[in-house]
């Protein structure tokens, strides 16, 4: 296998990044561009799939060929066998001259279909006779017509789905897949965000004649955080904003988040997945984080259950301090309608509960015989906020959208408050 310089083709086509996935991508494309392989670009959009039909192109034998992309769906369902495959003089109304389409003007170069999912089934049909030996037939006529084109296609859906609703051709999908790419959407590139907003950035700093704006270290973190559902073409938009916009050149997160849609900004993961365009099911990594927020849920409710269970035993006192790590960061227990602190069982077995065979001896109210020190209470800012976040779940049952009305911030506020604090549900 021939040697690839992944960076000069960075360098060549203007792509930022150095993402295992992105990589991974133009190494395969670099690889299949010497062949006439069909070749598949998945990814959603947005995602740059354009520039990977440019460098399969521009590395193979085609380059000094004709390189167009078209995108199916923008190109009415009646005129794309026309614009495809060309028309003959009055073959349809307003056809009043012939009319060469992309296949036959693009001879020895590469036709690059874009949203290829959105063909019409009728155009699937020609398509898939050009693919498997290169013939068409004009709009109009009957003169078989032989060209030599390579396809590259792309899509931003399912199009195995497609082809099990009915509205993609399934001979078609296996003929375009020979050799499938799959372009990663930029919140799985982690770091390539930050420095494609810096470049970003330099280029509308030239166009307008400002200076470029710069991100604090917390608006680092937001934008990495964002899920850009809208992916570079997003990134770009916005960094644009920012720069025309904004008369402090340094960004702080709070600014940020002006720009950022409200309903795609919460740093927390996507459990369940949208029914988006691109996949249209739960990915692997949303779904292990589903994984590991049950699994932390329940492992607290095992804890509660069997603090509780201990507790009302006499005789697992000296178990229960034995073990206390275990019950750390637990929420507080309650017993008989008591609480009792998160620390005692280090120290003495007061704070437990005794069965006694003799109720009227325990005075439940009196405290003076117990022997403790009197705490100061604490003037922290800090723990005064701590101590309001989790009155406010626990008023709310740990629901945390209510629990952020209730203290007057949005719920990605106090998403990030609860790490800060290290506050488990």
């Amino acid at each position: 296998m021939r040697n690839i310089d992944i960076q000069s083709i960075k360098q060549r086509f203007g792509i930022i990044g150095n993402s295992p996935l992105l990589n991974y991508a133009i190494q395969v494309a670099a690889q299949v561009a010497p062949t006439d392989m069909t070749v598949l670009i998945t990814g959603e959009s947005g995602s740059g799939k354009e520039s990977f039909s440019k460098i399969i192109h521009q590395l193979s034998p085609r380059k000094h060929g004709q390189f167009i992309a078209i995108n199916c769906g923008a190109i009415p369902e009646g005129t794309i066998d026309s614009e495809l495959f060309g028309h003959e003089k009055g073959s349809f109304t307003g056809a009043q001259d012939a009319r060469k389409g992309y296949f036959e003007v693009t001879d020895g170069g590469t036709i690059f279909l874009d949203e290829i999912g959105e063909m019409p089934l009728g155009t699937q049909a020609r398509l898939l006779r050009v693919l498997e030996n290169g013939e068409f037939i004009k709009v109009g006529s009957s003169k078989v017509q032989k060209k030599d084109v390579r396809v590259v296609a792309a899509t931003n859906v399912n199009l195995m789905k497609a082809v099990e609703k009915g509205s993609f051709r399934e001979d078609l999908y296996y003929r375009l897949n020979t050799v499938p790419i799959s372009v990663p959407p930029l919140r799985e590139r982690g770091n390539d965000i930050y420095l494609l907003f810096r470049k970003f950035a330099s280029d509308f700093s030239d166009k307008y004649k400002v200076q470029p704006i710069s991100l604090t270290p917390d608006a680092v973190q937001e934008l990495q955080a964002y899920r850009w559902p809208g992916n570079i073409r997003q990134l770009k938009n916005i960094v644009e904003q920012i720069s025309v916009l904004e008369y402090d050149r340094e960004v702080d997160a709070e600014t940020l988040r002006r720009y950022l849609p409200r309903d795609q900004g919460s740093q927390l993961p996507a459990l369940l997945a949208k029914e988006n365009s691109a996949e249209g099911q739960i990915s692997e990594r949303d779904l292990l984080y589903k994984v590991l927020f049950d699994m932390r849920r329940d492992m607290s409710e095992l804890k509660k259950l069997v603090f509780d269970m201990l507790a009302h035993q006499p005789n697992d006192e000296e178990l229960l301090r034995e073990h206390s790590h275990l019950f750390e960061n637990m929420e507080q227990p309650s017993y008989n309608g008591r609480n009792y602190p998160q620390e005692p069982l280090q120290h003495e077995p007061y704070y437990l509960p005794v069965k006694h065979s003799q109720p009227q001896d325990y005075e439940e109210d009196k405290v003076e015989d117990i022997p403790h020190e009197t705490e100061e209470e604490s003037l922290s800012l800090e723990d005064k906020e701590k101590e309001l976040i989790l009155k406010a779940l626990k008023k709310h049952n740990n629901k945390r959208k209510y629990a952020a009305q209730d203290l007057g911030i949005s719920e990605r506020t106090l998403y990030r408050k609860l790490k800060q604090y290290d506050i488990e549900d």
